[in-house]
Parts: C-alpha cells; structure tokens; sequence
C-alpha cells in the first residue's frame, strides 16, 4: 500500500482521473437503464433536453475541476499536509477506517452544502433537475472548487493521510453514488437499506416533498444520517427539484450561476451590512425580515427568460 501511495503523486488529482477514467462505465449504465425503464413502459423521468444539461455539466465539471486542483486544491491541501500531526500508514487494516473518515467528511460537506448558502450556491447546480436517471448524478457545479469542497476533508489531510489516498478514495465515493440516481431499482432488503445508501434512500434526498427536503445526506452509508437525525425513508413518490428558486432552464450559465449570481445580488442589495453579509451563511431558504418575496424572486425569473 505504501507503493501505492507514492503511485499517486501528489500532482494529479485522482479523484477527477478516476471519474473520468469510469465515464464510459457510467454511460453504458445510462444506456442500460434506459432499456430496462422502457421496457417497464416508464420513460417519464428521460428527457433529452435535461439529459443533454446533465453531461455537459458533468463534462465541463470534469475539466474545471482538473484546472482547480492545480491552481488551488492541490496546492491549499499540500501545504496542510506538510504541517500534518501525524503520518498515518495507508495498507490493507487502515484503508477501510479511512473511507470511513472520508465518507464522514463527506457528509458534513453535504450537509453543510444544503445549509449554507455559500455552498449550497454550487451544490444546487445537482439539485436542479426534476428528473430522476444516471446521468443526474453528472450535474455537478463548476463552482466547487471555488466555495471549498475540499476544505471538509482537510481535517483529515491534517491529521496525516496523504492528499492522493484521501482525493482517491472520495472519487470511490463519487462513484458509487452515480448508481443510487435511479428510479429503475426499488427498495433493497432491510439491512441493506439500513446501512448504505441506496437509490430509495437518495431518491428521498431529492425530492422537495416537504418531509424529504434536507435529508439522508450520506454517500455510500446512510448510518450517519441514522445518528444525526437527517435520515428519512421513502414513502410517498418523490417531486424531484428545488424547494426555492427552482429554473426551468437547460441553459448552461443558468444551471451553473443561478444561484450564485442571486447570493451575491442579496448581498448587494441595500440595507444593515450584518444583514447583507447572512445571504452568504444563512440557509438557502432565509428571506431578510419584511422583505418582499417578489423582490426576492424578480431577477432570477427575468434572468432566466433571458438566458433560457
């Protein structure tokens, strides 16, 4: 495992090389759910225009992501590892215990991302469609790197786990939630549906059904939400979609700025400077108080019948 870890040099981002290196896995199992929901006569939830959206935000996700890591994520979490605590041995007893670690990091970054508006601001680009298929797992935000995913598992990183090791299994992670994106595979057995997550339990972390919204936040196991209080199951049929400002666009900038442009025109409008500022840590739903929600919602509908 050692060899290992010097294989993966601290200057590739091996999250990104193992997602793209497993893209063809993902289509040709976009392809075969596609057959097997319409043989079930259920075509509902494909729609070309939104699947077409779906890979060039994953597309161009991909590429972004590659360009970040060189210019800030690689960087920001070399230097913490140089200044680590520890050096944590990476080999066949510690790798699992360190997912664990990754896959609890990974649900506070989630968390975090549906609570604070300034990660939420990327995070909604994959909330965004109201269809549910493989390729919704490909929706994914050029803005990431730059609202600090990364910053969740520097903790880790700090503690000594070698960058490469920690980048590489959160990629595992990632790719093991492309296949929970699905409505082609219903409840598995219990004790299944008790531990991971599974695609009935992420289709409930989609829905903006009142009950579902903000939970089961977990990437490969459910537990965390079990002892957190974020966990909900699947009952009534999932409305996928946002709760707040939902587009009904397949723009491009749209799908990736939305948010982020109406954060920052929050911000920007006049009023108590503490006020402004809370549009940057609030929840995504938070309004000023006495404000007008037709002022809230103006521009966003304006832009989107302007780029759409």
């Amino acid at each position: 495992m050692e060899t290992l870890v010097q294989m993966l040099g601290p200057d590739v981002d091996w999250k990104q090389v193992l997602l793209i290196g497993m893209s063809p896995v993902f289509l040709i199992a976009f392809a075969i759910e596609w057959q097997v929901m319409r043989g079930r006569g259920k075509r509902a939830q494909f729609e070309w225009r939104d699947i077409l959206a779906n890979l060039s935000l994953g597309g161009s996700y991909q590429v972004f992501e590659l360009g970040a890591h060189l210019l800030i994520t690689g960087v920001a979490t070399l230097w913490i590892y140089q200044h680590r605590l520890f050096d944590v041995p990476v080999n066949a007893w510690t790798v699992l215990p360190i997912f664990i670690g990754v896959e609890f990091c990974y649900y506070w970054f989630h968390r975090t991302s549906h609570r604070v508006r300034w990660f939420w601001s990327a995070h909604v680009v994959h909330h965004s469609s109201e269809r549910m298929n493989f390729t919704t797992a490909m929706r994914q935000s050029l803005l990431y790197s730059i609202t600090g995913w990364w910053l969740f598992f520097c903790p880790l990183i700090f503690l000594g786990v070698p960058p490469p090791v920690v980048f590489f299994l959160y990629a595992v992670d990632l790719c093991y939630q492309y296949f929970v994106h699905t409505e082609s595979v219903g409840k598995l057995p219990r004790w299944i549906e008790y531990v991971f997550d599974t695609p009935s339990n992420h289709r409930v972390h989609h829905g903006r059904n009142a009950q579902y919204i903000d939970k089961n936040y977990g990437g490969v196991l459910i537990l965390f939400d079990r002892w957190f209080g974020t966990y909900e199951e699947e009952q009534e049929k999932v409305e996928y979609g946002i709760a707040t400002r939902q587009p009904h666009s397949a723009n491009f900038l749209v799908l990736n700025f939305h948010e982020f442009a109406d954060m920052w025109r929050d911000v920007f409008t006049r009023g108590p400077l503490a006020m402004r500022l809370k549009h940057l840590w609030a929840p995504p739903e938070w309004q000023r108080p006495n404000r007008s929600p037709d002022v809230e919602f103006r521009g966003a509908k304006e832009r989107d019948a302007l780029l759409s």
